[in-house]
């Protein structure tokens, strides 16, 4: 296969097309609102026997899960962070066995159908038996990041890497552009024909799968012509401890890791949870609180494919590295500000500088781990590094979240507290080298 194949090249940008939908209307916008709303229903039905009680000031909604009693939130967050503790397991594994067998594809095509079947199962959502109703969750966020654990690791080789910038940030905008395309379909269905939420997941389910197709047609299977034999899944092991060796020699490629795990920590576990927040801490007028959490989702979205063509455009003139910088320090800022916004209008301008870094920090940051990658045939083994230090990272923001709300008692506490994760990020990546190095 020639890198830099136009059409091959477009099949591979139409995945974040499809999955992203997953990301914003399941992850963000539609299913954390419906999510807040029936199992509040469903918590002041059993606590006063009326779904139309207002809850006290500072009263924490409660639901059962497997006999103990927590906050919905930190449920919520709790759920998420295992099925990131399952995916930074699986994801290494699974791609030594990808990479030895030269199966990327069909691995992504497995975890695809995984998540989006699960984002089906959503429909069928109710408090009443929510362990089977976060099973869903659960197996959805597994299925969405496990597949871009492959994904990611096709980038190196159907491009080169002047345009790994170019090609991963034109990946995240499409990614913007088709998942906000969805949710307004969803609106529209829900405002204009009352359409009951739940339809909203079976709609991702086939978006997810149907533009997929796309991508599984185009996208090239055993690029370097494999031919595993008998004991695939114990070569497998092999093939991931041998670039484990390779990987722990090469310094640049280390620090950049430990400083990614400690930012994109604090960049997925807010995309995750402000939603959440938002509906708690925002003082939204009587019943425009979910139109406003909306809005500033849709503003994000536009604005997240613009920062990431911006970032693309200012990596070219000053730099990955600077850039990244720039965007951490950004992202710092805005953390820290979250603590003491209470009004509308200054979500929406939070959401605003949100939107801006989100998609920019993505990219460039999955470019420039492409762009340290040394030669190598395994770069679904290398990316799973990648993968895990990102999930790895999630499972402590999500937990450290969950656990911050219910130590302090307010979910205020959580989002300043994870001001510290972009904090350490920053400072590491200070000391990035400027060139690669291998330790000998």
């Amino acid at each position: 296969m020639l890198k830099g194949d136009k059409k091959t090249i477009k099949a591979w940008i139409f995945y974040d097309w499809a999955n992203s939908v997953y990301n914003l209307v399941v992850s963000s916008a539609i299913f954390p609102i419906f999510y807040d709303a029936v199992t509040t229903k469903h918590y002041l039905n059993r606590m006063y026997g009326n779904s139309e009680q207002a809850l006290k000031e500072g009263e924490q909604v409660k639901v059962l899960f497997y006999g103990m009693e927590l906050s919905n939130s930190a449920l919520f967050s709790f759920v998420l962070s295992a099925s990131f503790l399952v995916v930074s397991i699986l994801s290494p594994m699974l791609s030594g066995i990808a990479d030895y067998t030269g199966s990327k594809k069909r691995f992504m095509r497995f975890f695809c159908y995984v998540g989006a079947f699960s984002c089906f199962t959503l429909f069928y959502f109710d408090p009443n038996y929510l362990e089977w109703g976060m099973m869903s969750v659960f197996f959805a966020s597994i299925g969405f990041w496990n597949s871009l654990v492959f994904y990611n690791a096709f980038l190196p080789e159907i491009s080169e890497s002047k345009d790994f910038d170019r090609i991963s940030a034109k990946g995240f905008s499409m990614g913007y552009f088709g998942s906000m395309i969805l949710l307004i379909i969803c609106l529209i269905a829900m405002k204009g024909f009352d359409m009951p939420a739940p339809w909203c997941f079976v709609l991702v389910s086939i978006w997810w799968v149907g533009f997929s197709q796309i991508t599984f047609f185009r996208l090239p299977n055993n690029v370097y012509h494999k031919k595993p034999d008998k004991n695939y899944i114990w070569k497998g092991f092999i093939e991931l401890k041998k670039v484990y060796q390779e990987f722990r020699h090469i310094k640049r490629l280390k620090i950049f890791l430990l400083s990614f795990f400690f930012y994109n920590t604090g960049v997925q576990t807010v995309m995750l949870m402000a939603t959440i927040f938002a509906n708690k801490e925002i003082e939204w007028e009587e019943g425009k609180g979910a139109t406003g959490l909306i809005i500033s989702i849709l503003l994000i979205q536009i604005l997240g494919a613009l920062g990431a063509f911006l970032m693309s455009k200012i990596s070219s003139k000053v730099g990955n590295i600077r850039t990244l910088i720039l965007s951490i320090s950004i992202w710092l800022l805005l953390c820290i500000s979250a603590y003491f916004i209470k009004k509308p209008i200054e979500f929406y301008l939070l959401a605003a500088g949100v939107g801006l870094v989100m998609g920019g920090i993505q990219a460039i940051s999955r470019s420039t781990y492409s762009k340290f990658l040394p030669e190598t045939t395994d770069h679904a083994s290398y990316f799973s590094f990648y993968d895990a230090t990102e999930k790895i990272g999630i499972v402590c923001g999500v937990f450290f979240f969950g656990f911050s709300e219910i130590y302090f008692g307010s979910i205020r506490f959580s989002v300043i507290s994870i001001s510290i994760f972009f904090f350490i990020g920053l400072i590491i990546m200070l000391f990035l080298p400027k060139y690669q190095s291998v330790e000998k």
